[in-house]
């Protein structure tokens, strides 16, 4: 360099070498996972979370604490960025309304995530679209609740509209006994009941969809679920290919009814008969897809990345025949320090993930490990022999 190049790069910004500057509000796993997709295709990552310690804090020094709800600290960070996303759907649509009206960019919109955060209102856009969801009745009252078995029938799930995730904001209702017990639980406001669906298979789907319109869709995946909580994915589901395409169709139907920009999750239900149902939408990139880190050619985080910043989409196919994701879920309060870590590396092709978490909690998610093989058995083989050997619990 000479001393007449100088002041050139005195005069450069900050992020003279980023292709796009991209903001996530939230910090935690997902926000991590995405940043790092990021931040692999040269971008200026930043981060707007509600606490200093997050899984984010760990990649940047452009973390930005504070309230979501504070309009002085939103116009702040955004105008350090091109683009805003999101990494939970607990960030009140209204904000992202107001960074909208003031000219940003942001993905997925305020009307998209106004259209999924509030699950009622969710389930009332799918019956709109013509897509099919377990029964279910906005309850204000007790007497609702009673009024709603009489047309639904028991059991019913009683669920709250906003902020429920992993099993948190559900009670279920075997019979009337119940009622009084759940209502008080889930605080007696804001709240609906939903018939409880024969469920034979838990299905889930990612969809990422462009800023131009461009829809891809990757494999549908089979979820097993513990006390409302995610346990294992396994890509693709054991499913005939006439249900596969009949899962996909559904979840691309949603996510284009709800004008989603981004990666999405789509839960389904799957009964006996082989009814299909559209349990959630996430508007976000989500926990059944975490697999496609290894296993898919281009991941959930990278098109959702690509989505949002209005770049061409990566393809969503795999290139293994099969793939197993387990979670590790903290086992008690405690230091969020894994044990055994060691140990799991030495198990040939499982890929491990931590997310950094300061503290562990029961069922709180703390990592995933994630095999790819030639069958779901082999790829569920080399997973668990890893995740067995990872505990979250007081260093002795």
């Amino acid at each position: 360099m000479t001393p007449a190049d100088a002041p050139l790069l005195r005069d450069l910004p900050a992020t003279h070498g980023a292709s796009a500057r991209l903001g996530i509000l939230g910090g935690g796993q997902l926000a991590r996972m995405t940043g790092l997709a990021a931040l692999s295709l040269g971008c200026d990552v930043r981060y707007f979370e509600r606490t200093a310690v997050c899984p984010a804090a760990w990649l940047t020094p452009q973390l930005v604490v504070g309230d979501w709800a504070d309009h002085a600290a939103l116009a702040a960070f955004a105008a350090e960025v091109d683009v805003i996303t999101i990494e939970n759907e607990f960030i009140d649509a209204a904000s992202l309304l107001w960074l909208e009206e003031r000219g940003h960019r942001v993905f997925p919109t305020a009307a998209s995530l106004a259209l999924i955060q509030d699950k009622l209102i969710q389930k009332q856009t799918l019956v709109s679209a013509g897509l099919p969801v377990a029964g279910f009745r906005r309850v204000d009252t007790i007497a609702d609740v009673h009024a709603a078995a009489r047309e639904l029938g028991w059991p019913l799930v009683l669920k709250t509209r906003r902020d429920g995730y992993d099993g948190k904001g559900n009670f279920t209702l075997a019979g009337p006994d119940r009622v009084a017990e759940g209502w008080s639980k889930l605080g007696g406001r804001g709240l609906f009941v939903e018939a409880f669906w024969p469920i034979a298979r838990e299905l889930a789907v990612i969809v990422t969809s462009g800023r131009d319109g461009t829809l891809v869709s990757y494999p549908v995946v089979e979820t097993v679920q513990k006390n409302h909580i995610c346990h294992s994915v396994e890509a693709p589901a054991a499913i005939p290919a006439a249900l596969a395409a009949r899962a996909t169709k559904l979840a691309r139907s949603a996510i284009a009814g709800v004008g989603g920009i981004g990666s999405f999750g789509v839960e389904l239900f799957l009964s006996e008969s082989g009814e299909i149902a559209i349990n959630e939408l996430a508007p976000r990139v989500h926990n059944s897809g975490h697999y496609t880190l290894e296993a898919c050619a281009c991941s959930q985080f990278e098109n959702h990345v690509r989505a949002v910043l209005g770049w061409p989409l990566g393809s969503p196919r795999m290139t293994a025949p099969a793939a197993v994701m387990l979670n590790l879920l903290g086992d008690s309060a405690a230091p969020g320090q894994p044990l055994g870590l060691s140990q799991a590396l030495r198990i040939p092709d499982a890929r491990v993930h931590l997310y950094g978490k300061a503290l562990s909690g029961p069922g709180r998610k703390m990592g995933h490990v994630t095999a790819v093989g030639e069958t779901a058995a082999l790829a569920r083989a080399t997973a668990a022999c890893a995740a067995r050997a990872i505990h979250f619990g007081p260093i002795s």
